[in-house]
C-alpha cells in the first residue's frame, strides 16, 4: 500500500505519518511538501532513512510536478493536510489561501482521478461551520451543520471541501471528508496559540491573549486526530463527512494560564492584545458519527495532553528555538542542497 501525505512536513501531517509508519510499517509513505514557512523538514529527519518513506518538494498546486509523482509511485491513498491554515495570515492576504486549499485540492483529486487512487481523504477543520454561541453549551457542530465560514481561511477550506463532494458526484472520485477541532501537540508550529505561550513563558515574555480570552476551542491531541484519520482512510465510508472532535472545551484564558501554572510562571505576563477580525467565540464538536461508524472517541484527556505537550516543548527546545530564529529554513539546503 502506498499514501501520498501532502503537506506532511508540518504540524499534524508529520504527526501523521510518524503514525502511519509505526501502525502500518510495511506500507509506503511518500510525503509531498512545498516547504513554506510552516513546513519543517527537519521534522522528518527521524523517518527519513526508513526505506519506506520518501519526502517530495512538490507544491501541490503544481500540476506537471504532481502527476510525475503520481506516475512514479501510483499510490492507493491520498491524504491532503496541505494548506494555509493560519487565521490570522488569511486576513492579511487571502489569495495565497484560495490558492493552496482549493486550486491544490483539484489538482490533487484530477491526479487521483487521471491514475486511479482508491480514496482520496481531505482533512478539513470545525472552522468551515462558524460558530456557536457562549450561552448555548448544549450546542455542537455535527455533519449535518451548514457551512457557515467566518474567515478567508475557513472560507477557502470549506470551498475545497464543496469540490472534494463535487467530484464524488460529479466524477465518482472514492473521496472522504473529516472535520476536525484544534489540534495540540509535539511538532506544533510556534506561531499558534499553545506553542506560542510556550515559548514566550521559558522567555518571560508577554502571553498576547485576543480580546477578553473567552473564545472557546475543542482541543484534540494530534495522536488521536492521526488514529481516526487512519480509521477513515481504511474503512470510512465512500462520500461521507466525519467530524472529529476531542470533547476537550477550553477557552483561551484557561490554557494560557494552564500553560503558566505548568512552567511555574506569573500570570502578570498575560497581556490582553485587540481581538482578531472577526473572531469566532466558540467550537465544539459532536463525534457521535465517527464513534458509532467505526468506533473511534479521543483517548487523551486535555489535562493530560497539556502536560505532555509542556514537556516535549521543555525536551526539544531546539526544535523549536530553531524555527523561532528562523534557521530551520537551511535544513533543506543542508539535506538537499548538493543533490
Amino acid at each position: 500500500m502506498t499514501v501520498f501525505v501532502t503537506g506532511g512536513a508540518g504540524f499534524i501531517g508529520a504527526n501523521f505519518i510518524f503514525y502511519m509508519l509505526r501502525q502500518h510499517p510495511d506500507y509506503r509513505i511518500v510525503c509531498i511538501d512545498k516547504l513554506t514557512y510552516a513546513g519543517n523538514l527537519s521534522t522528518l529527519e527521524p523517518v527519513m532513512s526508513n526505506p519506506n518513506f520518501r519526502f517530495a518538494k512538490v507544491d501541490i498546486c503544481d500540476r506537471e510536478a504532481v502527476y510525475q509523482l503520481f506516475e512514479e509511485e501510483n499510490p492507493d491513498i491520498v491524504v491532503n493536510f496541505a494548506a494555509e491554515s493560519h487565521v490570522d495570515r488569511s486576513i492579511e492576504d487571502p489569495e495565497i489561501f484560495l490558492r493552496t486549499n482549493i486550486l491544490g485540492t483539484q489538482v490533487m483529486m484530477d491526479a487521483c482521478r487521471k491514475f486511479g487512487t482508491k480514496r482520496y481523504h481531505q482533512v478539513s477543520t470545525d472552522e468551515v461551520y462558524g460558530d456557536l454561541p457562549l450561552d448555548r453549551p448544549d450546542l455542537f457542530f455535527t455533519e449535518q451543520t451548514p457551512i457557515h465560514a467566518s474567515s478567508p481561511y475557513s472560507a477557502s477550506k470549506a470551498g475545497a471541501d464543496l469540490m472534494v463532494m463535487a467530484y464524488y458526484r460529479t466524477y465518482g472520485l472514492p473521496v472522504t471528508i473529516s472535520r476536525c477541532s484544534n489540534n495540540y501537540g509535539p511538532y506544533h508550529f510556534p506561531e499558534k496559540l499553545i506553542p506560542l505561550m510556550i515559548a514566550n513563558a521559558l522567555a518571560d515574555k508577554p502571553l498576547p491573549v485576543y480580546g477578553d480570552g473567552l473564545n472557546v476551542r475543542d482541543w484534540l491531541y494530534v495522536e488521536d486526530h492521526c488514529r481516526a484519520i487512519d480509521l477513515i482512510i481504511h474503512n470510512g465510508r465512500v462520500g461521507e463527512v466525519y467530524n472529529v472532535g476531542g470533547h476537550n472545551e477550553m477557552s483561551n484564558i484557561s490554557i494560557v494560564r494552564m500553560i503558566c501554572r505548568e512552567l511555574g510562571k506569573p500570570e502578570s505576563l498575560i497581556t490582553y492584545v485587540t481581538d482578531r477580525k472577526g473572531h469566532d467565540r466558540r467550537y465544539a464538536i459532536d463525534p457521535t458519527k465517527i464513534h458509532s461508524e467505526l468506533g473511534w472517541l479521543p483517548e487523551t484527556k486535555f489535562e493530560d495532553g497539556i502536560k505532555k505537550t509542556v514537556k516535549w516543548y521543555l525536551d526539544n527546545r531546539q526544535w523549536w528555538e530553531t524555527i523561532v530564529s528562523g534557521e530551520y529554513r537551511n535544513y533543506y539546503e543542508k539535506m538537499y542542497g548538493n543533490r
